[in-house]
């Protein structure tokens, strides 16, 4: 990828750490590059608060908030949950958000006639797979630029460092770093305490649990529902007729104030993508690379 031909890159923005100090970066990288940020609402609620406001102050020219919450749970999470779509427990909810968002990413590069995509997946993760085939797939000449196989930060902490450098606002610290992705269908935690499987979670910790409650703090009293189903999909909620999309949102209130719903797990990622051989690779080897991976391995997260 030659640089200087970089004008206008499409971020995938979250507003989130990675996301955030990308702006910059791509701005110092990238030849002062205009950077259009895309947001995919697939559910994060109060997380799209104040985000235009933050991607132009951190450098963007423009916030796009695309409404893909129908779309999401229409074409990727009923699909899966008819196919009783589970991996090791894991209900697959960052996996089947992604590709939903990749593709209206690959739209507004198109609208735009953006001369690269950029995403913050990490060089160890599973996200980097399922943005950039979708990509592939939706614009395959688009270059894609990945800063975590690129840059020299190796760490959040860094990550913090950089931002506190570059006066970008953040709404985490040091004690709340936890790697986070939140959608209509889950609410994942990584990092910090997590990294240590002898730790016991800190369900009761005032702030840690977003959508929900402690299984001991829930009530002694039981909470009965129904749920009518057409072919595989739920149309009522207590005798009530609903979309699939209110169904999903009222039983995370209900689960949430029982203390149902948690789940903690140490799960496989795509084989061989927690060492440094993959995050590194050069972009050309890492698409062949990500091809072959994905058709011998499971949808992770």
């Amino acid at each position: 990828m030659d640089k200087k031909s970089i004008k206008k890159v499409v971020l995938a923005y979250s507003g989130g750490l990675d996301t955030s100090i990308i702006i910059p970066w791509l701005k110092e990288n990238y030849n002062n590059c205009e950077v259009i940020a895309v947001s995919g609402n697939v559910g994060q609620a109060d997380e799209l608060e104040g985000l235009e406001e933050k991607a132009l102050k951190t450098g963007a020219s423009k916030l796009y908030v695309l409404d893909l919450t129908d779309e999401y749970v229409n074409e990727y999470i009923m699909p899966c949950l008819k196919a009783g779509a589970i991996y090791e427990d894991y209900l697959l909810g960052t996996s089947h958000a992604r590709p939903c968002i990749a593709k209206g990413l690959a739209e507004i590069a198109i609208k735009e006639g953006a001369d690269a995509i950029c995403h913050g997946c990490t060089g160890k993760g599973n996200d980097q797979v399922r943005f950039e085939l979708t990509l592939k797939h939706f614009c395959p000449d688009m270059p894609i630029i990945a800063p975590w196989r690129e840059w020299d930060i190796k760490s959040r902490e860094e990550e913090i460092e950089y931002a506190e450098a570059h006066n970008v606002p953040l709404k985490i610290n040091r004690e709340t770093n936890y790697s986070k992705d939140k959608n209509l269908w889950h609410l994942s935690h990584e990092g910090l305490d997590l990294e240590d499987t002898g730790n016991e979670p800190l369900y009761e910790k005032a702030g840690f649990l977003e959508m929900g409650i402690a299984p001991t703090q829930a009530p002694d009293t039981p909470t009965y529902i129904t749920i009518d189903f057409e072919q595989g999909v739920p149309v009522a909620l207590n005798d009530k007729k609903m979309t699939a999309k209110e169904i999903i949102l009222e039983l995370n209130k209900i689960g949430g104030a029982n203390g149902i719903g948690l789940l903690d797990i140490v799960e496989n990622r795509l084989v061989g993508m927690k060492c440094t051989l993959y995050s590194r690779l050069p972009a050309e080897q890492f698409s062949t690379a990500l091809t072959s991976i994905l058709k011998h391995s499971a949808l992770t997260r």
